[in-house]
């Protein structure tokens, strides 16, 4: 064997306090979950709730380069023809 030691206390110590900060955070999600159903009890649609935490959570400079970005991706989209009908376009062409 080896003369290295290791200290077995100091070990349990953060095995411990690791094991109490989960049972923390199972709480804590759990109160998470309640006011979420509580919301959704009064009729507000949950989804947009977690948007709204996610959105504050942001810059407002991250949230006005999503929203560009979002808005320039949509036009895009919208502007471009259809890939079904740009197909059978071309089938009729032929």
């Amino acid at each position: 064997m080896s003369d290295i030691t290791i200290p077995g206390g100091r070990i349990r110590s953060f095995v411990e306090r690791i094991e109490n900060l989960d049972t923390e955070l199972q709480e804590l999600n759990e109160q998470k979950k309640e006011v979420f159903s509580e919301a959704k009890a009064e009729g507000f649609d949950v989804k947009i709730l977690k948007e709204i935490i996610k959105l504050r959570k942001q810059d407002q400079d991250e949230r006005d380069e999503r929203d560009t970005l979002l808005d320039l991706y949509m036009r895009a989209m919208e502007t471009a023809p259809a890939e079904k009908a740009a197909k059978e376009t071309a089938a009729k062409a032929a």
